[in-house]
């Protein structure tokens, strides 16, 4: 058996002259190759890491390694519960990012920088969900990140110690590394993309209108944005005495509570969260001397966002953004089930019975509320809580003068992510969708057919024409056959991309006007929407749309 030995050495000896080796600030990090493409993987490298003291408050900077940093990790998430599995794992570890780079390169790479969607509760950046080989095919730089999540990510107090958004400030911790050091991995730090998807998107527009720097020079807004119900909340001191109460300690000090949840297991804290319904968005932070801060200003009131004046977007949404929950409702609670009472949240209980005859009527007429009007309830759960809010970002990022091409995502296949995952076969694509003619994730792995994949192709094609050019159709090509237009407030040009590309101005333009009719009516002429929180209420819908 002697002769093992050194077959082993030899394996090993290869596998690490195949290994790249980056020298940073911090020390030497080795990538492996990947195994599903000619690019490398740099994964798991630390960009900041959690106070153990103050877990919930701001991060630290990465101390430099004491040997040489082993890439190899693609794993890390922070707590949560997560989707599928609802198993409740995690570590405070996490504030890593994953770095994809194409092989021989000549010249510094464009790189595209994603942020995941979850609703802010659970999701993660590794290459298992989010696997970049259709993207670095193209010859740009693919960086994912992690980030805190739940309470540990969103906790916002009248404290400086946790101020808020900490999720969000991991982010621009992330972003200030890549831009800093992604040069060293072949990247152009003056070509960032930044992408978000569902609450990654509503991340990214977060970004656009935060008072940070400019880290990334353009941005892709996937069905998601700041309008988006509950991205939005206001401070409140009362979250960890709840948690802590949860938890077996009962106290009226917040400062007490923060100091018993720190040595509480964060697999609890997130139990106690969940079991609490505790929500996570961002908040208006209270600014404190010597504590940087990411939004003092509701968001619903910035009428033009400055960093986005002649900055390219790719922003868009998918055709049946709700279809997953209106068919999951149907299905489970036919009986039980009347999206339009949620207007009541929205409209002032006198004008109740005739704004929700109205509602229904223009989608389902005098039909009762069943399958047989399933994709009309769609269109309304759709519309009042997702696609007409994210249309409201659009119209601001217009009069913000940024240069935008507007998509809606209408294909229905084997790579749909969510319908492939519930076994849901009708038309039309819900929320999420589209992910999976973007990235590779291990749940689509080896799905497919031939029209599937050209609709993947032309998707990566235009979305790292974006990261490269600011343009996702730069030229016309036996692939993409048709120039995409850049939208204007006159003229919303956007792209369909269904089994064939075309062109649109002005998605489900009857639909929005009116909505555009009905908020003019219930909101500015009703007199009982004094507060903006209560305007984004009536505008965006239910939590449940951000996934």
């Amino acid at each position: 058996m002697s002769f093992m030995i050194p077959l082993v050495l030899l394996l090993i000896q290869r596998v690490y002259s195949d290994s790249p080796i980056i020298e940073t600030p911090w020390g030497q990090i080795r990538g492996v190759p990947a195994d599903d493409g000619d690019y490398n993987m740099f994964l798991g490298i630390p960009y900041a890491r959690v106070d153990p003291d103050n877990p919930f408050g701001a991060a630290k900077p990465v101390p430099k390694f004491t040997g040489i940093f082993e890439a190899n990790n693609g794993t890390t998430i922070c707590p949560q519960k997560e989707e599928d599995s609802h198993e409740i794992r995690g570590t405070l570890d996490c504030l890593v990012l994953h770095i994809y780079v194409p092989k021989k390169a000549k010249i510094k790479l464009p790189v595209l920088v994603f942020i995941h969607g979850g609703f802010h509760e659970f999701g993660e950046g590794g290459p298992e969900t989010y696997g970049p080989n259709y993207l670095v095919r193209h010859g740009i730089i693919v960086v994912s990140i992690n980030y805190r999540l739940g309470p540990y990510g969103f906790m916002c107090l009248d404290i400086p110690e946790v101020s808020g958004n900490q999720g969000l400030k991991d982010q621009t911790k992330a972003l200030r590394w890549i831009r800093q050091n992604i040069e060293l991995f072949g990247g152009d730090s003056d070509k960032i993309t930044l992408y978000g998807q569902s609450s990654g998107a509503v991340s990214v527009e977060f970004h656009l209108l935060s008072e940070n720097e400019n880290l990334y020079n353009q941005a892709i807004v996937q069905s998601g944005g700041t309008y988006v119900w509950r991205a939005v909340e206001s401070r409140n001191n009362t979250i960890p005495l709840l948690l802590a109460s949860d938890l077996g300690f009962k106290t009226y000090d917040v400062y007490k509570a923060l100091a018993y949840l720190k040595g509480i297991e964060v697999e609890r804290v997130i139990e106690s969260a969940t079991r609490l319904k505790i929500q996570s968005s961002a908040c208006i932070e209270k600014k404190f001397n010597g504590v940087e801060g990411f939004l003092y200003v509701d968001p619903v009131t910035i009428k033009t966002l400055p960093k986005t004046k002649n900055l390219p977007l790719l922003v868009g949404i998918t055709n049946a953004e709700r279809l997953l929950y209106v068919f999951r409702t149907l299905t489970e609670n036919p009986l039980g089930y009347d999206p339009f009472k949620d207007l009541e949240r929205y409209v002032p209980q006198n004008e109740m019975s005739r704004a929700y005859d109205i509602v229904r009527r223009f989608y389902i007429g005098d039909a009762p509320i069943s399958m047989e009007v399933m994709e009309e309830l769609i269109d309304f759960d759709s519309d009042f809580k997702y696609t007409y809010p994210s249309e409201q970002s659009v119209i601001r990022f217009l009069k913000s003068e940024a240069k935008l091409y507007h998509f809606l995502f209408s294909y229905s296949g084997g790579r749909n992510k969510l319908k492939v995952r519930e076994n849901i076969t009708i038309g039309g694509a819900a929320h999420s969708d589209d992910v999976g003619y973007i990235f590779e994730t291990i749940s689509l792995r080896g799905k497919g057919s031939d029209a599937d994949f050209l609709v993947l192709d032309r998707m990566t094609t235009m979305w790292a024409n974006f990261v490269k050019y600011g343009n996702p159709t730069p030229e016309i090509t036996d692939l993409l056959p048709i120039a995409w237009p850049i939208a204007t407030t006159q003229q919303l040009h956007y792209l369909n991309i269904d089994k064939e590309l075309s062109l649109g101005i002005r998605p489900f333009h009857n639909r929005f006007a009116f909505w555009d009719l009905f908020y003019l009516h219930y909101v500015n002429n009703a007199g009982v929407l004094n507060s903006i929180n209560y305007i984004l209420l009536f505008v965006l819908g239910v939590y449940h749309c951000i996934v």
